[in-house]
């Protein structure tokens, strides 16, 4: 990266004052400067800066400059507050996928932080690594992995939120193709965690793991921002926008998030409910997704009003999820806190498509058995750090055997089973 720095100073002088004004400023701030101090410098440096420019700029201070990791990563929270608005204020556009809250918006600002955390963090940790592979190093590594494991919220968020309405667009091929690509990436940093972890000694092989995460991830925002996103903005309308946007909390987001809500600037049309959402009313123009019915069902063993029965529904200390006899998603609890993510957008979207390409066999298998009469439920069980999760999937069937569809029901049994003894009275 240093050799970069120099070249791009060399080939362009403007760029290379920039840059040594921006370390300055840095190095200033590590002294002991204030913000308000170093703002004036930081004005005559800002030009068109660019974030690829302060991650160049922080390496260049730890490899040239010798200041610590841990100094670098205190002083970004103070740069932050400096840069943020000159930046907000050169890249300000009227698109609404370049204003922060637009969900291409977050995606590339987590490519940024992602970028940062790889190229910068961990290719500089590997380095030292290969020379040298005492315990202190090796922790590094492995906080940098654990750092770089939030990217599943960032891939869950294009599986469970962006493919299912590129999916309604008839766009298959690409999505799936992704989905195995994140896969084999999650695993990869698992799996080399895990020898770092294990005390693992065989550095060139543990070297050549991590240099192919770097690679793999590279390529991966490559390609969100090169054919994925340009691929979504030029299929998805304005309300599919906000409604990813809405749900994303759901999922969560990796390493940063937006920092604000993200309201189209536009006037409501006659024919969405409820108005403009700049006014808290909805758009939504699907109807599986609107307004539920008002009124009661009528059981064979009582009467509910539909809230007391959807308040019941997410009261259940379960999740559950239906798909109908044709493998679509017709609902899923909401309560306070799901094992597994799910969202709005995969009401509608078979499946199989809700599954990585790898586990598609397994899911199509069990669903044939059901189908068949072979089976009619499935239980399964996996320890997630401090869950230990029990998964059971049973076949729903009319009271003439007809196939209705099949009902998924997971729970948290980690407290049922350090159960012991008894309790007869209240807490």
């Amino acid at each position: 990266m240093s050799e970069l720095i120099n070249n791009r100073e060399h080939s362009v002088p403007e760029q290379g004052r920039r840059q040594e004004l921006l370390k300055q400023i840095i190095k200033e701030l590590h002294q002991g400067k204030s913000v308000e101090e170093v703002k004036a410098r930081f004005e005559e440096a800002v030009g068109d800066v660019t974030v690829t420019e302060i991650s160049a700029m922080e390496h260049a201070l730890m490899e040239e400059e010798g200041i610590p990791v841990s100094e670098v990563q205190r002083l970004c929270s103070v740069h932050t507050a400096i840069f943020k608005g000159s930046i907000e204020e050169i890249h300000r556009s009227s698109k609404p996928e370049e204003q922060p809250g637009h969900p291409v918006h977050t995606f590339k600002l987590e490519n940024r932080e992602i970028e940062r955390l790889v190229n910068f963090k961990l290719q500089l940790h590997l380095d030292k690594f290969r020379k040298d592979d005492r315990e202190e190093i090796v922790f590094k590594l492995l906080e940098d992995l654990s750092l770089l494991l939030d990217l599943d919220k960032h891939y869950s968020r294009k599986e469970n939120l962006l493919f299912p309405y590129l999916e309604r667009y008839g766009i298959y091929g690409p999505t799936t193709v992704m989905w195995g690509v994140d896969d084999g990436i999650r695993a990869m940093i698992k799996e080399v965690k895990g020898k770092l972890g294990n005390g693992e000694t065989d550095k060139e092989e543990i070297c050549g793991d991590l240099e192919r995460i770097i690679k793999e991830v590279n390529e991966m925002i490559f390609k969100e921002e090169n054919i994925l996103l340009p691929m979504a903005l030029e299929k998805l309308t304005e309300d599919e926008w906000v409604k990813i946007a809405r749900e994303s909390d759901e999922i969560g987001f990796c390493l940063t998030a937006p920092e604000r809500e993200w309201i189209p600037e536009r006037v409501p049309l006659p024919d969405e409910e409820g108005g403009n959402p700049a006014e808290g009313g909805r758009s939504d123009s699907n109807p599986e997704q609107g307004h539920a019915p008002q009124g009661f069902v009528k059981f064979e063993t009582g009467l509910l009003s539909m809230e007391q029965l959807e308040a019941l529904m997410n009261h259940l200390p379960v999740d559950l999820t239906f798909i109908d006899e044709n493998d679509v998603v017709r609902y899923f609890s909401h309560g306070k806190e799901r094992i597994f993510a799910r969202t709005k957008a995969v009401i509608g979207r078979t499946v199989q498509n809700c599954h990585p390409p790898q586990s598609v066999h397994v899911v199509n298998k069990l669903l044939a058995d059901f189908k068949a009469g072979r089976k009619d439920s499935e239980d399964f069980w996996i320890q997630i750090k401090d869950k230990f999760v029990y998964i059971r999937y049973f076949a729903v069937r009319s009271e003439d055997g007809r196939y209705l569809g099949t009902l998924e029901f997971t729970q948290n049994i980690a407290p049922i089973r350090e159960l012991e003894g008894q309790k007869r009275i209240l807490s």
